[in-house]
């Protein structure tokens, strides 16, 4: 199997065109809202690990969802929604559909019937979101009406239990698999013998500390991924 790693959420970075948008928009910036804590080192340090192309965005979220479907209510934030028409499609022509091609393309480069490819989207979750408290340390999201997805998680899972066993793992889990995201519109794009789409989701408060995170969380993470692998193949 092959394994393709993103991260579309890897930065805060506000391009010089569009900084006028975000004037007073530095407190939020740097929260979850404006990009995923720690998901862009967690992304390169799996890229490191097993060798692999990695496709990352440090744009933040905020200009254009890279997550989003272009239709998506929330595909532009209220700081770019109100701008007009012609703006928005720049955005649009600049910054999403050069990123979305490039991932789409190298699937159908890479993948074939004797290798799959498993594209992991590497993403991280505040722990808390209004009032509710996010109870897991990690969450695998896939699409139940894909089997082989539903397999690999479970096999995933299992073998990050054991990789760390006071962690909590959950499926589907702070988000459902087949809510709108990138990897639901590249099953639509490829078929289940071709495509295994999976997001990634990380608790954030593990980012708090860099050496817990480079270490436990990331090796962690990579072995149980290593393992979920050999035993699929």
């Amino acid at each position: 199997m092959h394994l393709i790693l993103t991260c579309e959420h890897g930065g805060n970075q506000v391009p010089r065109s569009y900084r006028v948008c975000f004037t007073h928009a530095q407190p939020i910036l740097v929260t979850h809202r404006g990009y995923d804590i720690g998901a862009l080192s967690l992304a390169r340090a799996l890229a490191l690990h097993f060798e692999a192309p990695l496709h990352s965005s440090k744009v933040t979220r905020l200009l254009i969802e890279l997550n989003r479907s272009l239709h998506h209510r929330n595909l532009f934030s209220e700081f770019t929604v109100g701008l007009a028409t012609e703006t928005k499609q720049q955005i649009i022509n600049t910054f999403y559909l050069p990123y979305r091609t490039q991932v789409e393309q190298a699937i159908r480069e890479t993948g074939g019937p004797q290798r799959p490819v498993l594209h992991v989207s590497v993403h991280t979750f505040t722990p808390q979101l209004n009032e509710q408290v996010r109870v897991a340390d990690v969450g695998l999201l896939y699409s139940p009406q894909r089997t082989r997805e539903a397999v690999f998680c479970k096999r995933w899972q299992s073998a990050m239990r054991e990789a760390v066993p006071n962690w909590t793992v959950r499926r589907n889990y702070p988000y459902r698999g087949s809510s709108d995201g990138f990897t639901t519109y590249l099953r639509t794009q490829f078929s289940p013998d071709l495509y295994l789409g999976l997001e990634l989701e990380v608790n954030q408060k593990h980012a708090a500390n860099a050496r817990f995170w480079r270490s436990t969380v990331a090796r962690g993470i990579a072995a149980s991924l290593e393992t979920a692998l050999r035993i699929h193949s």
